[in-house]
């Protein structure tokens, strides 16, 4: 809006691009990670991710940012799902395999952590100096990334749950529809949070700080359940429900004693920073070498799903 002198609702329609171009290619780029490696699906999907940020940085005029969008989409899919199948493909190799569990908890909690500061600091960047500044360490964040993801050393095959050879795309199907009760529990925490964050910065009533104060809340309760996701034992199926049922309890009431609003949504980021990594470890374990990405990919395109949906849901809910 600022630099290109763009009206927020085409900024609006700019970014809605991006995330339902993910949101179908989320599956596919997983298809494709499985099929060719994990880790050329991690360098492809950063050297996208490269170009995107230029076009972000250089382009000029709607249509250019458009094609920014869609290629930060392309790579951000690329991305997803490989990066977890990669991680427990390694832990198999090297052993313990249930390493990847704590694995991945201590990287959700720094991600999560880390994305606060890096948009702290692209602010400070981009204030302090320029746009352009803030583009171009934008830019060679992702360069970085690229060259981490080249480094990489694809594994060996891991044994398989049920003795299936590698890569096989027979009964596929059948076995992503197995996945449903260890995806949808995490997806509806994902969905629910995203949905009280939005009521709650929305309905009015709170300074700049009150804010402030809750995002930063949010965001430090998501990091804590990661951190303590890995003393939780694994999570099956019923252990995923479970999940899903504490947060629907908490969302409920939430709704019905609007003095435990606040606490309820810290509460839901909090279970949905538990369930990432258990759901992971879950996925991974559930499923064969040939469909790793995939699966992973299904669930952050479940994720996305009831994101969209509870933010519109929510949408209403304020209006009213």
């Amino acid at each position: 809006m600022q630099e290109k002198q763009l009206p927020p609702e085409v900024v609006a329609a700019i970014l809605a691009a991006g995330d339902i171009a993910l949101l179908f290619l989320e599956i596919p780029t997983g298809w494709f990670a499985d099929r060719f490696g994990h880790r050329a699906s991690l360098v492809l999907g950063s050297v996208v991710q490269v170009a995107a940020m230029l076009c972000c940085w250089l382009g000029a005029g709607i249509p250019e940012l458009v094609v920014a969008s869609v290629l930060v989409a392309i790579g951000d899919g690329f991305r997803s799902g490989a990066d977890e199948a990669l991680l427990f493909r390694s832990c198999a190799a090297l052993g313990p395999e249930h390493r990847f569990l704590a694995l991945q908890s201590r990287t959700h909690t720094l991600e999560v952590c880390a994305l606060v500061g890096l948009v702290a600091g692209g602010g400070l960047v981009a204030t302090a100096w320029s746009f352009h500044a803030a583009w171009a360490a934008e830019t060679l964040l992702c360069a970085i990334g690229g060259c981490c993801a080249w480094a990489m050393i694809e594994p060996p095959p891991a044994s398989t749950p049920d003795g299936e050879g590698e890569d096989q795309d027979a009964g596929t199907s059948v076995a992503l529809g197995r996945l449903i009760p260890l995806v949808v529990p995490v997806a509806f925490l994902g969905g629910a949070a995203s949905a009280g964050s939005f009521i709650a910065q929305t309905s009015g009533g709170m300074t700049a700080a009150g804010l402030t104060v809750l995002v930063a809340l949010l965001t430090v309760a998501e990091a804590a359940g990661a951190a303590v996701s890995v003393r939780v034992p694994a999570a099956d199926g019923r252990g995923q429900l479970m999940l899903g049922a504490i947060g629907a309890l908490l969302a409920c009431a939430g709704l019905a004693m609007p003095s435990l609003f606040h606490a309820a949504v810290v509460g839901l980021s909090f279970l949905e920073g538990i369930g990432e990594p258990l759901r992971a470890a879950a996925i991974q374990r559930a499923v064969h070498d040939g469909m790793r990405a995939r699966a992973a990919s299904t669930a952050r395109a479940c994720d996305m799903l009831f994101s969209t949906i509870s933010l519109a849901l929510a949408g209403f809910w304020a209006k009213r």
